[in-house]
């Protein structure tokens, strides 16, 4: 069956404010400096309003996927859970201008849509102020059935898997991928968010699972181990597709009986890895849904991680482009 999209993303749908303010800013908002904090709404609004100018951009890690994905000039949907105001319409224009579709329909009730209050200072520190809002109550209703099913593969967001509602949406989704013989990737996010999870995430992954992304830390983390090399053979007898990033040791992939350990792109200066496995993922599955081997996929996710990381910010496209073109991978 011909595929509509080569991926389809769902995760949390978090709208990135960035502001460059002074020090004393970040001290008004009594915000741990250089750090990440949730946040309810009424602060939300509140550092909102002492912020100056701002850059409003369509965040979230799967959504940093799509974004990058959809540069490289892939067919590239996104599902998240929006409401019908402001920044939910903030959201859908910043997905659909970067040429990616947005297959959502915001929701009339709930939570306001998320948002990520940056605050970058005159040091390149950032501190973030997060409120998730309605992001994580994506449920099953929120899916676009037709995007899933008309996608080569159905990349997952493992942040989303805290309540039972996003869970039930994922399981539906992958269902929905495999009925239409396509493939399903999962992105384990976060060490912290494998802790949580361990036990469903070995489940989805031992039963549905075709591609796996983590970086090292993830990968001990979900089998418990101190050994990578013992923890590869684990994942990678389970799963089809394994892609580990290993930071400055580059990363390794595993695809059936054939591994490939690549090194790390050179970069001139370390700035900021904020993203750096989301636009990993998307380097990779520009690969593989092109048709390129486990190699080239694997070179595709380093050098776009590479870009990344050497910016404020996950978002990178024109650079990215740029690094592709080098490579002579695009024209």
């Amino acid at each position: 069956m011909t595929a509509t999209y080569d991926v389809t993303a769902v995760g949390n749908a978090i709208v990135d404010i960035v502001a460059q303010v002074e020090p004393s800013v970040v001290e008004q908002v009594d915000m741990p400096k250089g750090a990440m904090s949730l946040i309810d709404l009424p602060q939300s609004k509140a550092i909102y309003e002492k912020l100056g100018p701002t850059t409003e951009s369509s965040g979230g890690s799967a959504g940093n996927t799509i974004a990058a994905l959809a540069a490289l000039g892939r067919k590239a949907a996104f599902i998240g859970r929006v409401r019908n105001d402001q920044f939910g319409e903030v959201y859908a224009h910043d997905m659909k201008a970067m040429g990616a579709t947005f297959a959502a329909t915001p929701r009339t009730d709930g939570e306001e849509t998320g948002r990520c209050m940056v605050m970058v200072t005159p040091d390149a520190d950032r501190t973030m102020a997060t409120y998730l809002g309605t992001a994580t109550d994506l449920g099953p209703e929120d899916l676009d059935e037709a995007a899933i099913s008309g996608a080569s593969v159905l990349y997952l967001e493992g942040y989303l898997w805290d309540k039972p509602a996003a869970k039930d949406a994922f399981r539906h989704a992958m269902k929905l991928a495999h009925e239409s013989e396509r493939r399903v990737a999962l992105s384990l996010s976060d060490p912290f968010c494998v802790e949580r999870h361990r036990d469903s995430f070995k489940e989805i992954i031992a039963d549905s699972v075709d591609i796996l992304f983590a970086n090292e830390d993830e990968l001990l983390s979900l089998t418990q181990s101190d050994d990578f090399e013992a923890a590869l053979t684990t994942v990678s007898e389970q799963v089809a597709v394994v892609a580990i990033t290993r930071s400055e040791k580059g990363a390794t992939v595993v695809s059936g009986s054939v591994r490939v350990d690549i090194p790390a792109d050179k970069v001139d200066a370390l700035v900021d890895t904020t993203g750096a496995g989301d636009i990993f993922a998307a380097g990779f599955l520009n690969g593989l849904t092109t048709g390129q081997d486990p190699e080239t996929c694997g070179k595709m996710g380093c050098a776009a991680a590479s870009v990344v990381i050497q910016q404020l910010g996950a978002r990178c496209e024109a650079d990215l482009i740029e690094r592709f073109k080098q490579a002579g991978w695009i024209a």
